[in-house]
């Protein structure tokens, strides 16, 4: 199984922008799908961003045109720019790594970002 751990999350104003950074412990091109999800207290996990089949990208509607998924596979990192944040965005952020062939799910800790209004 895959180990990923994130970093980057922390306190912002509304407004202000991070970068969410998720490490993998082996190589991801070609087995893994990555993505970034989300749980807000009170609320179900939800999906934020992923890559789809053939390299392109999927987004919630709430953080469509803010939100910016990304990826390093010689460094084995997924990315999650945040931009134009708002309180709503609030919440731990988890990277997901679906297994293609194995059909495992594999997760990270979780990063809190708090943002303030």
């Amino acid at each position: 199984q895959v180990q990923l751990v994130e970093s980057g999350g922390g306190l912002v104003q509304a407004g202000g922008s991070l970068r969410l950074s998720c490490t993998v412990s082996r190589s991801i091109g070609g087995i893994y799908t990555m993505g970034w999800y989300r749980q807000a207290p009170g609320k179900e996990r939800e999906l934020v961003a992923h890559f789809t089949g053939g390299g392109s990208t999927a987004y919630a509607d709430s953080v469509k045109g803010r939100f910016t998924i990304s990826r390093d596979n010689a460094k084995n990192t997924v990315y999650l720019q945040m931009n134009s944040l708002n309180p709503d965005d609030t919440a731990v952020y988890y990277c997901n790594a679906f297994n293609i062939y194995s059909r495992v799910n594999s997760w990270g800790q979780g990063t809190q970002v708090t943002v303030s209004s």
